[in-house]
């Protein structure tokens, strides 16, 4: 599902105090929504089963007349009205295209006859938000009260699904259900654009055509298939859909068709849109009886240089190191999980459900060995907020919810909700609010910095990715600070200075 962010940079990576290590549009989750940004206005509930009361929903702003910021020739203002202009056109020459696929011609008149396109989109697509919110900031916003509220209220309406989604795939319901809610907000926030008008739009003008001609064409498919009806296939700018936002071309890897009525419906159906997103996220890699990560508690004098996505060790070996889990808990799989968390919940232990064949090869080396104990499971060490904040080991799963979106801080936000969700506490260990998050103009110039000594942090562009935190590790190392990748004030006054 998460396809879309990482074939395409179309957003900003969030400033999250380094925590954030690749743009953050998956499902087409647009951050920008949940700091005050502009976004396309969205209306609750745009399942199809809610309708605004009529003029609640102002007209959405038209196209800005400039270029785009990323100074591609297809983004030019004249490429932009000249692609526009022969729209019609280019709709024309995609139908040998929809032919070859089986798209029925009376499917394709009915939905694309008069249709103009979206130009907004243009002004969406390159888009450079100034972000500013911190890691923290962020997870307050997604894992909420009302959100875990909400959460296990859905869990509870819907728990035969769950429960068949469980036997079916062995993925833990929490995580789809977190995912539910961070996406959709529990279907409150899909998005009201038509899907076929902005993949039609972004098929025929601006810089990633070739990429979403793919995703016009499977949304054709979606509704010459009968799947989702022409009326309900609205969501994002970018073309998702749906309460935990697939992409065309990732509805028809992995939806299902999981309540037996012949459709894969992942926007009116709750069992297809349950089954759909844990078949997605099985055929990524997930490993059934094992959580995301840990919370850790990092010792004084720890070698920070250990804190390396490249880097995985087994529990055993971070215990050697002097990690220790937080709360003074033990390292413990879902289901020892589930009895240590407060407010118990039944069913909430993970059926035991072997991965199948093609996901265990796609696997990288965190997937645990048969018979093996939580202690033998390998992860990452991840510090966000560096030395003044909570430490954090991660496993397989992490990994997996990173494919569905590769924001780090979104992983995070995921595994942290659905613990939550299961009866888990908050974390323990405080973070430094009192740290100012760096603007994208000072980010950007610590990465000019860090050039101008050497040290490699590819082209800078006020992302601070996992390139530039070991850029960052490097020089604090040089001069004697904790390496620990933190982008704070301080580290770029250093800078300034020398």
């Amino acid at each position: 599902m998460a396809r879309l962010a990482r074939s395409i940079p179309l957003l900003g990576a969030v400033a999250l105090a380094a925590a954030i290590s690749a743009p953050a549009l998956g499902q087409g989750f647009d951050l920008r929504s949940l700091f005050g940004f502009g976004t396309s206005p969205s209306s609750p509930a745009t399942t199809g089963t809610v309708s605004p009361p009529p003029g609640a929903t102002p007209a959405a702003p038209e196209w800005s007349g400039e270029p785009g910021s990323s100074g591609h020739p297809e983004m030019t203002a004249e490429a932009i009205r000249a692609a526009a202009a022969n729209f019609g056109g280019c709709i024309a020459a995609l139908w040998p295209l929809a032919e070859r696929r089986g798209i029925p011609r009376e499917v394709f008149d009915a939905n694309l006859a008069g249709l103009t396109p979206d130009l907004r989109i243009m002004d969406l697509m390159d888009a450079q938000p100034e972000f500013t919110k911190s890691i923290w900031d962020y997870l307050d916003i997604l894992v909420s009260d009302a959100r875990i509220e909400n959460g296990r209220a859905i869990l509870a309406q819907h728990r035969a699904s769950f429960d068949a989604m469980e036997k079916a795939y062995g993925v833990d319901r929490h995580y789809v259900a977190a995912i539910w809610g961070v996406e959709s907000n529990y279907s409150t926030q899909i998005g009201d654009r038509s899907v076929i008008r902005s993949t039609a739009t972004l098929a025929c003008i601006g810089r990633r055509q070739d990429f979403f001609r793919e995703e016009f064409l499977s949304a054709l498919e979606i509704l010459a298939r009968g799947d989702v009806r022409p009326e309900h296939l609205k969501g994002s700018w970018a073309g998702a859909f749906g309460p935990t936002q697939f992409m065309p071309t990732s509805f028809k890897k992995y939806a299902v068709d999981a309540d037996g009525d012949g459709r894969r419906d992942v926007v009116d159906s709750v069992p297809d849109l349950i089954a759909s997103t844990a078949n997605n996220l099985k055929k990524d890699g997930w490993v059934t009886g094992q959580t995301w990560g840990y919370e850790v508690v990092v010792p004084q004098g720890f070698d920070f240089l250990l804190a390396d996505r490249s880097r995985a060790l087994t529990m055993r070996e971070w215990e050697k190191a002097g990690i220790r889990r937080a709360g003074g808990k033990a390292f413990a799989r879902p289901a020892a999980l589930a009895s240590e968390a407060s407010g118990q919940r039944g069913n909430s232990i993970v059926r035991a459900h072997s991965a199948s064949k093609d996901a265990r090869e796609r696997a990288d080396d965190t997937r645990p060995e048969p018979g093996s104990s939580a202690r033998d499971d390998k992860a990452f060490l991840l510090v966000p907020a560096g030395v003044q904040g909570p430490g954090f080991l991660m496993l397989q799963n992490f990994r997996v919810i990173m494919k569905y979106n590769p924001a780090e801080a979104y992983a995070m936000a995921i595994g942290y909700l659905a613990d939550r969700l299961r009866g888990g506490d908050p974390f323990v260990q405080p973070w430094p609010r009192h740290e100012r998050v760096l603007t994208r103009a000072e980010r950007y110039e610590l990465q000019q910095h860090l050039a101008a000594r050497g040290f490699d942090v590819g082209e800078p562009d006020g992302r601070l990715g996992g390139r530039s935190r070991n850029a960052l590790r490097q020089f604090q190392s040089s001069v004697g600070a904790v390496p620990d990748g933190f982008a704070s004030g301080a580290v770029l006054e250093r800078l300034r200075a020398r």
